[in-house]
């Protein structure tokens, strides 16, 4: 039986290992191509992965207040975000050091998280600066869920470029019992 950590801890390797399938892709093609406005909700393919970036940055911060006190979040050097559309890097390699950066801290954070502090309400400030109290079991789910959303997107934009990053499914992903 998979329980909320497990699951916590299945998104987060889930999360490592399509983040590394979509750089590989994404580093294969040309700046101009990477940079070219596709019309998507944040324009190019690397103005949606620096997205995908700031907002983990936002959500870890977030995080890091919880009473629990994650030791893994406070490791990496987490930028200073400002804005959703913000362009942390504008090279893709430098924006890929960062990415993993985040990677690990993500995974050694969800493999840290014990099944009680799930249920505490935390609180934060969204970037409008209005507060915000919520369950935190649902904000980790989000925080996965909206990587992949924004994951989906990227992938389109690679497969209408010429790549295919194959199976994408987190199904893949689940043990069989």
């Amino acid at each position: 039986m998979t329980t909320p950590i497990k699951h916590i801890s299945l998104m987060a390797a889930y999360n490592q290992s399509m983040n590394e399938n979509i750089y590989t892709a994404a580093r294969s093609l040309p700046a101009s191509e990477l940079l070219a406005d596709k019309k998507a909700f944040f324009g190019s393919i690397l103005g949606t992965l620096n997205h995908i970036a700031v907002a983990d940055t936002i959500w870890l911060k977030r995080f890091s207040s919880h009473p629990a006190n994650y030791t893994a979040l406070s490791q990496p050097p987490l930028m200073e975000t400002t804005s959703l559309n913000q362009q942390l890097f504008s090279d893709i390699d430098l924006l890929y050091q960062y990415r993993i950066a985040l990677d690990k801290a993500i995974t050694e954070w969800a493999d840290s998280i014990k099944e009680p502090e799930l249920n505490v309400a935390l609180t934060y400030k969204n970037m409008q600066n209005i507060s915000a109290t919520k369950n935190f079991f649902s904000l980790i789910m989000h925080f996965f869920n909206h990587q992949t959303h924004h994951r989906g997107q990227v992938s389109t934009l690679l497969f209408q470029a010429g790549i295919d990053i194959g199976i994408t499914d987190l199904l893949a992903r689940i043990p069989n019992e």
